[in-house]
């Protein structure tokens, strides 16, 4: 009788302890944006900052944008060449919004929101709910002047324990009206790491 209460009393600890551990939440912590991230070779958010500052930073300093008359820039979705998933909308976020905050360009929202736009102007010129004194009018729209694209490619290696990968990102800046490229920068990147003796 007594062991079937010890062996009784052993359960009913050991299921609370696995209860508990199940019920434990991870240990969470902020971390500064700009703290430098090497967790893997991968592409991470360091590696993005450090493309969109390069690339706002070399695009500022050109004389294009030093006139004062801020173009509109029409931005194209960076295009990846790497064999890696890549968030690249978040690159050409990055560099939208730095330009947009320099005050010196203005950027075309028609590869974003096209359709919507569309429907909204007409929905205020053709339906007959919107005040004409305040609906917009069709054909108003700003052209763009120059188009911004760009492209991420990367070429990985590893040897024993070493791997090596190399990124280089691309971008132009294309003037619509003549198809010339005005601007053109890239940044390269190498990330190395080795891997333990023992386990993974």
């Amino acid at each position: 009788m007594d062991m079937k209460r010890v062996i009784y009393a052993i359960s009913v600890s050991v299921a609370v302890l696995i209860l508990a551990g199940c019920a434990t939440a991870p240990k969470v912590s902020y971390g500064s944006p700009e703290q430098v991230e090497t967790v893997t070779t991968d592409f991470g958010s360091t590696d993005l900052q450090v493309i969109a500052e390069t690339m706002v930073n070399s695009l500022l300093a050109t004389p294009l944008l030093s006139s004062g008359q801020r173009p509109v820039l029409y931005v194209h979705r960076v295009k990846n060449k790497t064999d890696e998933h890549i968030d690249t909308k978040s690159i050409t976020d990055k560099i939208r919004v730095t330009l947009l905050k320099s005050g010196r360009v203005r950027f075309s929202a028609v590869n974003e929101v096209n359709d919507e736009m569309i429907k909204q102007l007409e929905y205020q010129t053709s339906s007959g709910m919107v005040d004409p004194n305040t609906s917009k009018s069709i054909g108003r729209q700003v052209g763009a002047d120059y188009f911004l694209f760009g492209e991420i490619t990367s070429i990985k290696k590893s040897a024993g324990r070493v791997q090596d990968v190399y990124f280089k990102f691309t971008m132009n800046l294309v003037n619509i009206e003549t198809g010339l490229i005005e601007w053109a920068d890239e940044k390269e990147i190498r990330k190395q790491a080795k891997k333990p003796l023992l386990g993974r």
